[in-house]
């Protein structure tokens, strides 16, 4: 038997940042997101966001890839935001996502950094924070 466990901090948007994610949507949607990953296998350890993006910890397990965990875990979302006229019209979440493996020694940070969202964006819009993250962690576009 194999033993993984490799911890994933993920961060993407709503279609063009529109802030669109109200507070009251905003705990449907994660509460929605935690039970169906759950369902999938993918362990949600903690999620939060703003009203364009979100914050995602989760394990990723030894049978799936980073792209398949999001795009479960996005694609499966969007579709039951729409399905249940969360938002209204037509919901979409951004095509990019950003994500870095998190070391143990980290992850009571990367928590902390997550629950306090809302405290944390008084200070730095999401592209502010988005593009410390990509420099950070000397990312470039392929796209």
């Amino acid at each position: 038997m194999s033993f993984v466990k490799l911890m994933v901090h993920a961060v993407w948007g709503t279609k063009n940042h529109k802030r669109i994610l109200g507070e009251q949507p905003r705990k449907l949607i994660f509460q929605h997101i935690q039970e169906n990953a759950a369902g999938k296998e993918i362990f949600i350890d903690t999620i939060n966001g703003e009203p364009e993006h979100v914050h995602c910890l989760f394990a990723l397990n030894a049978d799936m890839t980073l792209s398949k965990a999001l795009q479960l875990i996005k694609g499966e979302s969007s579709h039951w935001i729409n399905k249940e006229k969360i938002l209204g019209n037509n919901f979409e979440w951004a095509v990019d996502y950003f994500a870095a493996s998190v070391s143990e020694s980290q992850l009571d940070k990367v928590r902390a950094y997550i629950r306090n969202q809302q405290e944390h964006h008084r200070k730095a819009t999401f592209k502010e924070e988005y593009d410390k993250f990509i420099q950070a962690y000397h990312l470039k576009s392929h796209g």
